[in-house]
């Protein structure tokens, strides 16, 4: 069950640089967002855990837009 603070809070992130010649646990980072391709977004709900996994690839990605 979601708290009430993070209901409804998403966040957009778009990948920004290549996953070519990172560390396979990057890439699956990455597939683990659902991002796989360059200049591709996605709206993820604002957990920790997702705020985790963008921080270990933060070369990688962008934080677009914080909705909610």
């Amino acid at each position: 069950m979601a708290d009430k603070k993070t209901a409804g809070k998403t966040i957009v992130v778009k990948q920004v640089r290549s996953a070519a010649r990172r560390p396979a646990i990057q890439t699956a980072t990455l597939k683990g967002l659902g991002l796989n391709k360059m200049n591709r977004t996605r709206e993820l709900e604002d957990t920790p855990s997702v705020r985790g996994m963008v921080s270990k690839i933060s070369h990688l990605v962008e934080i677009i837009e914080e909705r909610g």
